[in-house]
């Protein structure tokens, strides 16, 4: 059963960044995987703390994370970011 995925402000503006930088391909492999199971392994995810508490994060590179918030009574993923580490 497929989650609906939905974009922050910021995650869609981090997108054109990604596309320029080469890295649309890995990011679009984890928001396909996410759209499944937003809690799949391999490929690892973190659960963040902080600011960012209840969120989850992915690596798309050693620079740059995918990081989310999972809404499990809706079924709904709603990414927040898709560039730097956690900013």
């Amino acid at each position: 059963m497929k989650w609906q995925v939905v974009y922050a402000k910021q995650a869609v503006k981090d997108a054109k960044k990604l596309k320029a930088a080469g890295l649309k391909a890995k990011a679009e492999e984890l928001l396909a995987i996410v759209a499944q199971d937003p809690f799949q392994t391999p490929p690892s995810f973190e659960k963040l703390v902080g600011d960012l508490a209840g969120a989850y994060s992915r690596r798309i590179n050693i620079q740059n994370r995918l990081v989310y918030e999972v809404f499990t009574k809706q079924k709904t993923v709603r990414v927040l970011r898709m560039w730097t580490h956690y900013e």
